[in-house]
């Protein structure tokens, strides 16, 4: 998914139409009044893995999203606000919130609310799987509202705005690593916005240490979870403790990421030179044969295959 888009070039007639269905796309159904006499919107969105990131400049503009919507909609994303300049007045449920600058904040797609966008804004969005966030921070903070002078939500939101700003340089396999390490710092932001985090703060920073870690000696074939648990400090039963929230065991992880780097590096048209086995050996395995089963039992397909599939789409 790649959307570019601005009202600036539009007549006034075209402009709001325009506007409601690009941005329908890029987030979800819903009901929109403004003025097209006044009215500016610029938005720029792309994929990152599992995560759709994007940068929104809107209003001043009315949106509602109502029950009806919902039910037409297949879309139950969370979706992040960083806002970085201009107000708004968020609402839904009973929950009522004036988003100014340095406000970071969660909203569920999956329920009714309107927004009012007082002046122009600007912002940056991430569109994130409830299951994504649910697995690292439980429920009780999937509504939460925090200030980017908190450290965390500070350091997850400038992350995020320099994700936004770079994302055109950046290939498939970058942007995948990327929106794990994005979808761990907005956890880890968002785990205290309500004073009572589900997921307290040290398994959180636990967690994350544990997952870079990890990523920083997936290409070690030596990695075992004995060895990756003592580098990032803990012992092997808190490790797959704190996996257990996505599913995982530490052994089970280790192979998921070096699976995905694996699959990221068939897909890459930059080392389409790299033999299979090269490229298995380069993240940690150390039997062919192996692999080959292991990427077969996670992707319905041989590596082989899965490279030979990517290239025959790319040349039609």
């Amino acid at each position: 998914m790649s959307v570019a888009f601005s009202t600036r070039e539009l007549s006034q007639r075209d402009r709001i139409p325009y506007w409601v269905d690009v941005a329908t796309q890029a987030y979800f159904k819903h009901g929109f009044d403004a003025s097209a006499e006044t009215f500016i919107g610029n938005l720029y969105a792309e994929k990152f893995g599992s995560i759709v990131l994007s940068r929104c400049d809107c209003g001043p503009c009315h949106v509602t999203r109502t029950r009806q919507d919902v039910a037409r909609d297949d879309i139950d994303d969370l979706i992040l606000c960083v806002r970085l300049s201009g107000r708004s007045l968020f609402k839904q449920g009973d929950r009522e919130v004036v988003v100014d600058p340095g406000t970071v904040m969660l909203q569920d797609s999956g329920r009714p609310m309107e927004v009012e966008f007082i002046e122009l804004t600007k912002s940056i969005f991430v569109n994130v799987p409830r299951a994504a966030l649910q697995a690292r921070m439980g429920d009780a903070a999937l509504a939460g509202t925090v200030s980017t002078k908190a450290p965390i939500a500070g350091l997850a939101a400038e992350f995020l705005t320099q994700l936004a700003a770079r994302a055109s340089v950046l290939d498939e396999t970058i942007r995948r690593r990327l929106s794990e390490q994005a979808l761990d710092l907005i956890a880890l932001a968002m785990s205290s916005a309500n004073g009572t985090p589900a997921l307290s703060s040290p398994r959180a920073n636990a967690l994350l240490r544990l997952k870079m870690t990890i990523e920083a000696r997936l290409s070690d074939p030596n990695l075992k979870p004995a060895s990756a648990a003592a580098a990032a400090g803990i012992g092997v039963r808190y490790a797959n403790d704190l996996l257990a929230e996505e599913n995982y065991s530490l052994e089970r992880y280790i192979l998921h990421r070096r699976l995905e780097r694996c699959r990221g590096a068939l897909g890459d048209p930059l080392q389409e030179h790299r033999m299979v086995g090269e490229i298995a050996f380069s993240w940690g395995f150390s039997d062919h044969s192996h692999f080959t089963r292991r990427f077969r039992a996670a992707f319905g397909m041989t590596p082989g295959d899965y490279r030979r599939q990517l290239q025959l789409a790319a040349d039609r």
